[in-house]
């Protein structure tokens, strides 16, 4: 897969490394309503994804919390007094118990990038572990599958 520096323009020293070919794709899954699907062969270790955020203050947070948008946000800052919404296709990637990704929060890139934690075969759904640690079997907000 080919990837090219690409200087951003009115930017004093910010550079991203950008993908030529994706690597996932959105589609519809069962019992999901969407998920994210690998498109090539994902080694362990991989960056599948990172996408800039954009951030939602502490003085918003509850506001945000209150409408749909709440379910896509992601923890933020320093002390996750903060929200972030994910700008990428990871943003509809759906919980597992057993992810095969995990998302790291790059609050200095003002990204959040999703790894995978094992080989992914083409046409697997991505998955992450919604509470960041992907061995946390802390229940989520919500019921998973339905």
């Amino acid at each position: 897969m080919k990837s090219e520096e690409v200087k951003l323009p009115h930017s004093q020293s910010a550079s991203v490394t950008q993908s030529m070919a994706p690597k996932i794709r959105v589609d519809l899954t069962p019992n999901k309503g969407r998920g994210v699907f690998a498109l090539c062969e994902i080694k362990v270790g991989e960056s599948i994804e990172e996408a800039p955020v954009v951030t939602i203050p502490e003085n918003q947070v509850a506001q945000v919390d209150a409408t749909a948008l709440g379910d896509y946000c992601f923890l933020w800052g320093e002390n996750l007094n903060e929200l972030a919404l994910l700008l990428g296709l990871c943003s509809v990637c759906n919980h597992s118990y057993q992810p095969n990704a995990e998302f790291v929060l790059h609050l200095d890139r003002q990204t959040i990038e999703f790894v995978a934690l094992r080989d992914i075969g083409i046409g697997e759904e991505v998955t992450t572990n919604y509470n960041g640690d992907p061995e946390s079997q802390k229940p989520v907000w919500f019921i998973p599958g339905i």
